[in-house]
């Protein structure tokens, strides 16, 4: 499972059986009174559902190769994780994720409305590739 953790959504993706493609499953939009408390136990779901072995969750990094406001937030993030889900938890550099995945949408020609639903998905997407092309 690949994961880009966002402010306001979270963007889920999942490998193909094999671990070659990884393809866009979900955007978890987050409340502002969630605490992520909701959104793990949606994550908890779906990993479930796909039975997923490990996960692999976007650090993104400045482009110094420093950790910033961002990049704390998610550590945090993949601490609550950690606790909720007994899976491996692999961080991967996920600098430009976002951008890359917009270029492909911009791309594919998609209106910003549609853009704006679907780029963090897409951002899991590519961060999931990326760790599966590493290992393949």
């Amino acid at each position: 499972m690949g994961i880009d953790y966002g402010e306001k959504t979270i963007g889920i993706a999942i490998s193909d059986s094999l671990g070659w493609i990884a393809q866009g499953v979900e955007t978890i939009r987050r409340k502002e009174e969630d605490n992520l408390k909701e959104s793990i136990e949606r994550i908890k779901a779906l990993v479930d559902q796909y039975n997923v072995e490990k996960i692999v969750l976007g650090l993104p990094k400045n482009m110094n190769n420093t950790l910033g406001f961002r990049a704390e937030k998610t550590l945090k993030f993949k601490e609550k994780l950690e606790k909720a889900i007994s899976l491996p938890i692999i961080l991967w550099d996920e600098r430009l994720s976002t951008k890359a995945a917009e270029n492909i949408l911009l791309e594919a020609d998609l209106s910003r409305g549609k853009r704006k639903k679907i780029i963090d998905k897409m951002a899991a997407v590519y961060i999931l590739q990326g760790y599966l092309d590493s290992i393949n």
